[in-house]
């Protein structure tokens, strides 16, 4: 999406809610126009906690099984982005919300976004899971002499309190 089209989007998205709002409030009534927008943003609380904690969850397993979570990581800003849509009062904004809280839609924007994007992973600890990958690599081993390291403290540092 050009950038240029990101405030036409701001002015548009606002307008067709208050066209919305409207439309709906004429039909149901106000009371029940605010009820329904209110049990979206309750709804959408919920599902975030749900999905997100399941989210969470499976990020984990694919960590522990050494793949990189990209699906996983790229879900999980779906669902932030629909958690704050519901959260956004208006129809249009919760349409949109809901339907990103859909395994299969953002699995569709999954594969329009992966061919774009580049994952890259990097460690920088060594734990159980990485050690047999990490002892046969072909890293260079920096030794220090005896001049490059000591243990008596330095008298005139700052981080000595004594």
């Amino acid at each position: 999406m050009p950038f240029t089209l990101v405030p036409l989007l701001l002015l548009i998205v606002p307008l067709a809610e208050i066209g919305a709002f409207i439309v709906i409030g004429r039909e149901i009534g106000v009371f029940w126009t605010l009820a329904m927008v209110f049990a979206t943003a309750v709804v959408g609380s919920i599902l975030l906690r749900i999905q997100g904690f399941g989210l969470i969850n499976r990020i984990r397993q694919e960590t522990e099984a050494g793949r990189v979570p990209g699906r996983e990581l790229v879900h999980g800003v779906m669902i932030l982005i629909a958690g704050v849509l519901l959260l956004t009062p208006g129809f249009i904004t919760d349409t949109i919300g809901f339907l990103l809280f859909i395994p299969a839609i953002r699995d569709a924007g999954w594969a329009l976004i992966r061919k774009r994007i580049t994952i890259v992973s990097g460690t920088g600890f060594e734990s159980e899971h990485f050690r047999d990958k990490t002892q046969n690599s072909q890293t260079p081993t920096i030794d220090l002499d005896d001049k490059d390291f000591t243990r008596d403290p330095d008298p005139d540092s700052p981080w000595n309190k004594d």
